[in-house]
């Protein structure tokens, strides 16, 4: 059987080309169905990523919670004496 090997940084990778990412995309591209444990260490490392809950209707006809992290790009700092992520590697 081969062995499907998944990292965090293919999560992070999605959330800094998309943006966005929920628990079904992470199941359907990347077989993950743990996403918040990968989202709580995301967040732990200085991540900037909140969930946004939606409350849609599934195929039977009920109501369900959907949560979408939304990745929160740095906004790069022009003022000499604040870094952003972005300046981390000149300090």
């Amino acid at each position: 059987m081969k062995e499907i090997q998944i990292t965090k940084q293919d999560i992070k990778s999605q959330l800094q080309e998309k943006s966005t990412i929920t628990s079904w995309e992470a199941i359907k591209h990347y077989g993950i169905t743990r996403l918040s444990a990968i989202i709580f260490n995301l967040r732990k490392e200085g991540y900037s990523i909140i969930s946004k809950t939606d409350i849609v209707k599934n195929k039977f006809g009920r109501e369900i919670k959907v949560v979408t992290y939304v990745y929160e790009k740095p906004i790069r700092s022009n003022h000499p004496h604040q870094y952003s992520i972005y300046d981390y590697e000149a300090i």
